[in-house]
């Protein structure tokens, strides 16, 4: 699986580049899978899911125009025969992994059983994530980025990266994102870090990690 990890969604015609070269297709021609999972820790979660696929909030994400559309609820699948999802995540082209808090959605994709699965895709297929959907990839969030607390406590995500996200970089909503602001979380870091902007996405193929970006980002080396 290929990896393309995002602050805000496909937000510029480089980030969309990026998304059908991994594809290997244009993206009117690739089915997608979106999961809404972590905005409901948030408040006004439920509503804000609705908003991100009708494309009224943010930056595109479920709306650029995919072949089709659908949506997988983590924390409906436990309840489930995985025959019922588990060959439509297969054959997808792209998983849209949504936004919100990144504990929860890390705490449901275990429980429902996709972080087990992920090694298993395509080789071809695309994991797309957005903001929190980015976050959980690495090692861990630090406390920053903790609100929603898992039973077993801690702040370890998945480490599918070795490295760490900062999104939403001087976004003018959040000042508390600010480089200043980041530069505090990363030095707390045990892995490299990246602090990057909604224009700004990392692209993991292979292990080889590259940023596409028209804003601005920094990298972060590891604490020593």
């Amino acid at each position: 699986m290929k990896y393309l990890l995002t602050s805000g969604g496909i937000s510029n015609g480089s980030i969309r580049n990026a998304l059908e070269k991994l594809l290997g297709k244009p993206i009117a021609e690739s089915s997608a899978l979106f999961i809404p999972t972590a905005m409901y820790a948030n408040p006004n979660g439920v509503s804000m899911a609705a908003r991100v696929i009708r494309g009224e909030v943010g930056n595109p994400f479920c709306e650029v125009g995919w072949k089709s559309l659908g949506l997988l609820e983590l924390t409906a699948l436990p309840s489930i025969p995985a025959d019922n999802w588990v060959p439509l995540v297969q054959e997808t082209d792209a998983l849209l992994v949504g936004g919100g808090d990144p504990l929860y959605l890390c705490y449901w994709i275990r429980q429902s059983g996709l972080a087990d699965l992920l090694p298993s895709l395509r080789s071809e297929a695309v994991y797309v994530g957005l903001s929190a959907g980015s976050m959980i990839m690495a090692p861990n969030i630090r406390e920053d980025f903790v609100h929603w607390r898992p039973p077993t406590g801690g702040d370890s995500t998945l480490g599918v990266v070795d490295f760490a996200i900062f999104p939403h970089l001087d976004h003018p909503s959040l000042p508390e994102n600010t480089m200043a602001d980041a530069e505090k979380w990363a030095a707390g870091m045990q892995t490299s870090a990246y602090a990057i902007d909604d224009e700004t996405a990392i692209q993991v193929v292979d292990g080889a990690v590259e940023v596409v970006s028209e804003g601005h980002w920094k990298l972060f080396a590891p604490n020593q």
